[in-house]
């Protein structure tokens, strides 16, 4: 069954490769001196094939590759299907063209059998219809192909900060004005460039926020991929502090250990790294600020997903037990799903809730009037700002990045909220990328 699950998919990208071929041959065909790129279609697919069947190999002889290694697979894999598909498009546009013209030039002999004689007519001079559809093809697949390359090489580490003014019902007088940071989703083992790392958390810093959050999925895998950016994120700094939560990368789950025991000291090595790091971090428990008589309280729960496959550590009502009359509430959730699943219906008072998780895909589109992104048919919210009643949900599109090494159009996220206790302008400010 493992086998077939891995020689289907390899049967469709083949399938595809030479769909897609079509185009290329048509146009090498036509130009000469372009007849290079037949063969390096095939040399370049040829290798990634071969590291599609080399890498389960060696994987069952025990010489796994390095997570980053499968994250470069995935990333190759984007950049060489993902341009197919809109080259496919073009192409399956006119085959479905042609084969209604076969059908028809059939029923028009079947009704007349006795046709009238065609002349035969000369090739009309320049680009003919196939040669105009196959470049047409080949130039909407560099569209795609440009926006992944560039998602790459700079998307990746172009954190940008985008600024929210919230209205909380409640809100006590003092924290009219109260600034949060959010950060989530992090990712540290999928970091390839500390220098730009270190510049996102430059940033974060000047933002001057009185309070730094992080919603969870602080490593992929294992807490030793921190490393040497432990000093980096341990450089972040707000007069009331970092607050933490867990998400579901945390864990430790997404690895082989080869006892419980082990995979229990792992879990107290990711503890004791949130404390190294500085970092608060809330495990079903709510810290409370005061400012003169003025209460606001910030909960935070361990991962709670509705979704199959993800586990439901958070405890809500462990969380709020004790929490002082009249506070205003903010909730730090890693799974926006806990929201509508939970949150609103049992804990109307939580005015604020922040989450991650869905990274926005690291895919997608974000226009004035428009977004859109794969990641919004699996969670209904998936990024930006949600309201329901006097109740609010943000959905962080994280710091960092995981599988695919970049992203097109879903850029690398630092949140500053501004709490408000009249009503603002809900306009979208968009992205701030001073």
């Amino acid at each position: 069954m493992t086998i077939v699950r891995f020689l289907i998919p390899l049967a469709i990208c083949i399938g595809l490769d030479i769909y897609a071929y079509q185009a290329v041959r048509v146009i090498a065909n036509r130009w000469r001196t372009l007849g290079w790129a037949r063969r390096a279609y095939w040399w370049v697919h040829a290798l990634f094939y071969l590291s599609l069947v080399v890498t389960p190999l060696a994987a069952m002889a025990g010489h796994r590759l390095p997570p980053r290694g499968y994250f470069y697979l995935i990333t190759v894999f984007v950049l060489l299907y993902v341009p197919k598909l809109a080259a496919a498009a073009v192409l399956l546009l006119e085959d479905a063209s042609r084969m209604v013209r076969w059908i028809w030039q059939r029923l028009a002999r079947w009704l007349r059998p006795a046709p009238s004689p065609v002349t035969a007519s000369q090739p009309a001079a320049g680009i003919n219809r196939k040669e105009f559809l196959s470049l047409t093809a080949v130039a909407l697949a560099g569209i795609p192909l440009a926006g992944i390359v560039h998602g790459v090489v700079r998307e990746r580490y172009a954190f940008t900060v985008r600024r929210e003014r919230v209205t909380l019902p409640g809100l006590p007088p003092a924290f009219d004005g109260f600034r949060i940071l959010q950060l989530s989703d992090i990712h540290v083992g999928s970091f390839d460039d500390l220098a730009a790392v270190r510049d996102g958390i430059t940033l974060a810093n000047a933002q001057g926020a009185d309070l730094i959050v992080f919603t969870g999925d602080l490593v992929n895998d294992v807490v030793d991929e921190v490393g040497a950016y432990g000093e980096v994120f341990a450089a972040l700094r707000a007069p009331l502090g970092v607050l933490s939560v867990l998400g579901n990368h945390d864990y430790g789950d997404y690895h082989a250990w080869p006892s419980d025991r082990e995979h229990a000291a792992h879990f107290q090595r990711m503890l004791d790294c949130h404390e190294a790091l500085g970092w608060r971090l809330l495990r079903n428990e709510h810290a409370v600020f005061a400012r003169g008589d003025d209460r606001l309280a910030v909960i935070g729960v361990e991962n709670w997903s509705n979704r199959h496959g993800f586990h439901k550590r958070g405890d809500l009502e462990r969380a709020t037990r004790g929490l002082p009359v009249g506070a205003a509430r903010i909730l730090l959730t890693h799974d926006p799903s806990h929201w509508d699943s939970e949150v609103r219906p049992n804990f109307g008072g939580i005015g604020l809730t922040l989450s991650g998780h869905t990274h926005g895909f690291q895919f997608g589109v974000e226009v004035p009037g428009f977004r859109w992104s794969p990641v919004q048919y699996v969670y209904r919210q998936w990024a930006g700002l949600y309201r329901e009643g006097g109740q609010y949900l943000y959905v962080n599109r994280g710091f960092g990045h995981i599988a695919f090494m970049g992203r097109v159009g879903i850029r690398p996220e630092i949140t500053v909220f501004e709490l408000a206790r009249e009503a603002p302008d809900h306009r979208d400010p968009g992205p701030d990328l001073a």
